[in-house]
């Protein structure tokens, strides 16, 4: 796999480009979405798990208890390898618009921006209208910060 410092960016950005570097970006869209799935899953075994040691306060409490554990699991796993343990499990990562790994910060604001754009539909669709159409299939918190998931480099 080439690595894409070795290459020009048309936008300037540290990311590859997807013309010169298509692999980065192949099969990325459903990559995601399985990730997805499986961070969903994560959550809410985790969640459960919250839930009995509670002595089943989070059970009257569910929704409160996955937001939290969920954010605190998405900010961690971001922070930690750029990757949700769905992202790793499928070959992807989030990269900034630098090129580089996510720190904390990143994390959280990419956290942040997912969170705001699942709580209404709108801004859902246009973000997954936005992984479809885009070059590198970015969804809209992506397209904010000028981050995007990529095929992990070797």
């Amino acid at each position: 796999m080439t690595h894409w410092t070795d290459m020009t960016n048309r936008d300037n950005s540290g990311l590859p480009d997807p013309d010169q570097t298509p692999e980065f970006y192949e099969g990325v869209l459903t990559k995601r979405a399985l990730a997805w799935v499986v961070d969903m899953a994560v959550i809410t075994a985790l969640t459960l798990v919250a839930a009995i040691v509670t002595l089943t306060v989070g059970f009257f409490l569910w929704p409160l208890f996955f937001l939290a554990i969920g954010a605190l699991y998405r900010v961690t796993t971001l922070a930690r390898g750029s990757a949700t343990w769905g992202m790793r499990l499928m070959g992807i990562e989030l990269r900034s618009h630098g090129g580089d790994r996510f720190d904390t910060p990143q994390a959280i604001l990419h956290v942040s921006g997912y969170y705001a754009s699942m709580m209404f539909v709108l801004p859902a669709l246009v973000s997954i209208g936005a992984m479809l159409l885009t070059d590198r299939r970015q969804g809209l918190t992506d397209l904010i910060l000028g981050s995007a998931a990529i095929n992990r480099p070797s």
